[in-house]
């Protein structure tokens, strides 16, 4: 049989009303209008949900009154009994996974339970491990999530950043890539590229490559935001780029085939994918929060999966309040250990035979960011491995650039000293110079673009944004590199209820943000109509806000949502001008 497309349905709505009631623990939900039942627990702010549907024979779950903790509900037909924090049932004891609905977050905060269907696309024309011979797949790492595997005699590259910046001038590889990797990429049958953030979408990179080999096969999940969204503007010349949908095996050749999935809470940009080589399976999670709602392949050969952390500009570019630097230093201890946790958690619960972390390999290198660098501590692989080897027996890899693990040795005998060819002697690891300058004078041409010459340019820009209807004053602040006002910058109130630009605050109560930018960054993001992840993400902005509360719906769109076309400068300059 074929596959079909992975879709989602949506189950049922929480209007934000229902959701602010939302107590601790186990909650019993109905959908009124069709009369099915679900089960939602909440953790703090974490969110599991199910249907309320015993896996044994379908019957409904009500309180347990023996569970002291508020964890887990009873089966009306034989008393099973289901730890909903977990989605494990407790009784009979190591018998089922329930299986799990997406819970994510709708524009005004009410909640939807999504189910995927199909939930387990990869077991569809299931396939038999055959024996590999020694060097018929090696798994080669290059740098922060770029993995060079060899399959059979196929090459197939992930999420090629090799060189420059990655969002805008605010992270730098970390390690010194091979110094064939150029020749590797032109080698490539075909690259997936996971999402549109540029530490995996590297236009530079991908400029080098398309230079001998435009027509190079890149795949790419079908998202909402398409991956290429910006490929006219990057002026990259590629032209064999495939979107694929989700949940349906690609096939390459007869051995090897893969099947890219969506990411539960960013389903619109992110993706995961296996890669299934006769009968061996390689997960590779890259960045997802919940990959495919969590529901993933168990016992697969190799599991990939980041793991640093610090991707963020939440606290570090954060101050007033309560933001001082010893609650932030708390905030991302803290953050990271649970981060650590969780990887552990997820190896542990998947029983993959070997797991490897990367796409974390990244450093705040350039000297205006020395406060970022200092601040920002990631996670450590091998403190993650540790912890992994602790509660489990599978076997970890630290990779370190240009290592090579031979899959077909590994499985046979993990002891096998030729299973992991390190890097020669005296290889280079880690960067200690970066090229700032060609990357930097880019950014600084749009300082003294003739756009900036006419303030209406604020107006054309938020009016293209299209972001309005919300009760929220944002003043933006154009800054030199330290933070401090540009001189002859400019300092301006955007107010999104009404998308007016007053002179001052608006005397009705509302929550205010301001944002300080870069001048560089911000001129050449509203330039060229680009996200504003190259600001936030890049440690590129410093923010101060009042009440302290995250607007999600103002961060998404100018994240996730701006329009696909620049604003039309053009036309701008002969009205304006």
């Amino acid at each position: 049989m074929g596959s079909i497309e992975q879709t989602t349905e949506i189950l049922l709505c929480l209007s934000p009303a229902e959701v602010a009631n939302l107590k601790e623990g186990i909650t019993f939900v109905r959908n009124k209008s069709t009369g099915k039942d679900y089960i939602l627990y909440k953790s703090k702010s974490h969110l599991r949900a199910c249907k309320n549907m015993c896996k044994h024979q379908g019957g409904l779950f009500i309180k347990d009154i023996e569970d002291l903790d508020g964890r887990s509900v009873r089966c009306t037909k034989h008393n099973w009994k289901l730890d909903v924090s977990t989605m494990k049932y407790i009784n009979p004891p190591g018998s089922f996974c329930q299986d799990e609905l997406v819970v994510e977050k709708n524009e005004e905060n009410g909640l939807l339970f999504l189910e995927l269907n199909p939930p387990n696309p990869w077991d569809s024309e299931p396939r038999s491990p055959e024996d590999l011979a020694f060097g018929e797949v090696q798994i080669t790492y290059l740098t922060h999530a770029c993995m060079d595997l060899k399959l059979g005699d196929k090459r197939m590259v992930f999420d090629p950043w090799l060189i420059g910046p990655a969002f805008a001038r605010g992270w730098w590889l970390l390690h010194e890539p091979p110094s064939d990797w150029l020749e590797r990429l032109y080698q490539a049958d075909l690259i997936y590229i996971s999402h549109m953030h540029s530490d995996h979408l590297s236009y530079p990179t991908l400029k080098k490559v398309a230079g001998r080999r435009p027509d190079i096969p890149i795949y790419v999940g079908n998202t909402e935001r398409p991956v290429f969204w910006n490929l006219k503007r990057s002026g990259v010349q590629l032209t064999n780029i495939n979107v694929v949908p989700f949940g349906i095996w690609q096939q390459v050749d007869r051995n090897l085939r893969f099947m890219i999935l969506m990411d539960g809470v960013h389903p619109e940009m992110d993706t995961c994918i296996i890669v299934e080589y006769k009968g061996h399976k390689i997960l590779n999670t890259v960045d997802c929060t919940r990959p495919n709602g969590g529901r993933l392949p168990m016992k697969v050969d190799l599991m990939m999966s980041d793991f640093a952390g610090g991707a963020s500009g939440f606290p570090m570019t954060f101050s007033g309040g309560k933001f001082t630097e010893e609650w932030k230093a708390q905030f991302i201890k803290t953050e990271r250990k649970k981060l650590l946790n969780y990887k552990a958690r997820l190896v542990k619960d998947l029983q993959p035979r070997i797991y490897c972390p990367f796409a974390g390999y990244f450093v705040e290198s350039h000297p205006s960011d020395k406060y970022i660098k200092e601040t920002n501590i990631k996670n450590d692989p091998n403190e993650l491995n540790n912890l992994i080897k602790k509660n489990s027996d599978v076997l970890t890899w630290t990779p370190r650039p240009g290592a090579t693990l031979d899959l077909g040795r590994m499985l046979k005998d993990p002891t096998d000293r030729k299973g992991i060819i390190e890097p020669p002697e005296g290889t280079k690891i880690y960067k200690d110079s970066w090229d700032f300058g060609p990357y930097l004078r880019i950014l600084n041409a749009a300082v003294g673009d003739e756009i900036f010459r006419h303030s209406c340019w604020i107006k054309e820009y938020f009016t293209w944004a299209g972001f309005k209807d919300y009760n929220l004053v944002v003043r933006m602040i154009e800054t030199d590199e330290d933070f401090s006002p540009f001189p002859g910058g400019y300092d301006y109130l955007v107010d999104f209820l009404d998308l007016s630009f007053p002179k001052e605050r608006p005397s009705r109560e509302h929550p205010y943000e301001e944002i300080r930018s870069r001048v560089d960054v911000i001129r050449h993001v509203v330039k060229n109509g680009l996200l504003w992840d190259d600001l936030y993400i890049g440690f590129q902005t410093r923010l101060q806000r009042d009440p302290d509360v995250y607007h999600h719906l103002f961060w998404n769109h100018f994240q996730i949502k701006l329009p696909l076309t620049p604003p039309n400068w053009k036309s701008f300059l002969m009205y304006c001008g």
